[in-house]
């Protein structure tokens, strides 16, 4: 059995791999002005590999069924990956905050994406993500995600600017292997 080892200050060791499955609804935008709810999930993989510094790959899945009402609906999928930083106040063992940049790949699925000859169903564009969040430890194999607040960005084509500012959020479970 895996158990966790102390460091020299008396706190848990830093885990090396932390293994997320949140729940994310997204405040998303299809044009400037106009802003509309998807719900979806995320799966991250982390390892850490010095102090506080890790890597983090990040899937994403998100729906709406009917966009504004208008009939056309929405899944997007994201992949990224880059550096995630993570701090524990040193007064205590159970808190963990954490800050992240990531880059990857949005893949825009079941919708209409204009382009100059017409329009296609589906799209993809290139996606950056930067936020963080708070986890709070219940046991030495399991913490909370108590929340995650990202900005994503994407470029998929929609009849005005072709950029999407998006606002998610993330709650939901990490296992840590030690």
């Amino acid at each position: 059995m895996l158990t966790a080892q102390k460091s020299s200050e008396g706190l848990p060791a830093v885990p090396k791999l932390e293994v997320a499955f949140t729940y994310n609804p997204m405040l998303a935008n299809v044009t400037t002005s106009k802003s509309f709810w998807m719900n979806g999930a995320t799966a991250q993989l982390e390892g850490r590999f010095y102090k506080g510094l890790g890597v983090v790959a990040d899937i994403s899945g998100l729906a709406n069924g009917n966009v504004n009402s208008s009939g056309v609906g929405l899944d997007l999928v994201t992949e990224t990956f880059g550096p995630r930083y993570t701090i524990r106040p040193s007064h205590q063992n159970r808190y963990e905050f954490y800050g992240q940049a990531l880059v990857g790949n949005t893949n825009g699925l079941n919708s209409v994406f204009p382009h100059v000859y017409g329009y296609t169903t589906t799209d993809s564009s290139i996606a950056v993500v930067a936020g963080g969040g708070m986890n709070v430890r219940q046991n030495s194999h399991l913490a909370w995600r108590l929340f995650e607040a990202d900005w994503l960005r994407t470029q998929l084509p929609n009849a005005t600017t072709n950029v999407q500012n998006d606002f998610r959020l993330g709650f939901g479970i990490v296992y840590r292997v030690w």
